[in-house]
Parts: C-alpha cells; structure tokens; sequence
C-alpha cells in the first residue's frame, strides 16, 4: 500500500514538473512571438531572425503566439480533457516542426535539442497526467478479459 502511495507522487511530482516546464515556455513563447521578440524574455536569437532563416512569414509569429498563450491557460485549467489533448497534440506540433524545419535547411543537429527537450517534456506531461485530465483510461490495468462467445458450428447433412 505505502509503495503505491510513493509511486503515485512521484508520477504526480514528474507530471507538475514536466507541466511547468511545458506551460512555461507556450507563455515566454506565447509572448515573444507577439511582440515579435522585443520582449527579451530570454538570451537568444531574436524570433523574426529565426523565422527568416528558416523561410517563414514573420505573420506566422502572430498565429503561433496567439494559440500558444491559449494552450498554456488550456493546460493550467481544471477539466476540458480534449482542449488539453489539442494542446498536446499543437505543442507537439510547434516542437517537431521547429526539429524539422531546422533540419531541412541545413542547421546543426545540435540546434535541435532545446525543441527535442520541450517536446519530451510535452510528452511527459501528457503520458503523466492524472485521471481527471484524460478523455479515458491510458494504459487499462486488470482489464476484463472479454468471455468468447463459441457460435455453433454449422451441421453437415
């Protein structure tokens, strides 16, 4: 019994860590993609550089600032489970596209760790999250074996 207890806060500690982390960076990214990165919210190249290197419309920062600010309020928000599951899925998203973007244009595969990290993290706090915030069971625990059902076998005359 007290095992149990320890391991669901331990899976309770990582799921708050991992959600911090994620719901941080859609706020800090939220914000610097609106203001275009004059918010100087952290130490690093500025956004509309970022895009411009990598071929994107500097508008795009507009779209992805906007729904980043909603996805952190989604995911710090009791209830609304497919909200969180859509938040998820465009973090998800934002992450491996920025990996991939950053591949085809011929950066460095070191320049792909900081969105590999936040996209682990992402997955953590999705894979990690309690009940309450899923739209069902994840992993089934002491599933009922459904009983087979034997239809009689046809009778040759």
């Amino acid at each position: 019994m007290m095992r149990t207890n320890v391991m669901g806060s331990w899976k309770a500690i990582c799921y708050w860590v991992a959600t911090f982390i994620t719901v941080l960076e859609l706020l800090a990214g939220g914000v610097a993609d609106l203001t275009h990165g004059k918010a100087a919210l952290v130490a690093s190249e500025p956004v509309t550089e970022v895009l411009a290197h990598l071929g994107y419309p500097v508008y795009l920062l507009t779209l992805l600032g906007v729904w980043k600010l909603l996805g952190a309020i989604a995911l710090l928000v009791p209830r609304f489970p497919r909200l969180k599951e859509w938040t998820y899925a465009g973090a998800l998203f934002d992450y491996t596209g920025a990996i991939v973007s950053s591949l085809m244009v011929g950066d460095s595969l070191a320049s792909t760790l900081p969105p590999l990290m936040l996209a682990i993290f992402a997955l953590a706090s999705w894979a990690l999250r309690p009940q309450s915030r899923m739209l069902g069971v994840l992993w089934p625990e002491n599933r009922p074996r459904r009983a087979s059902v034997s239809s009689p076998q046809p009778t040759m005359r």
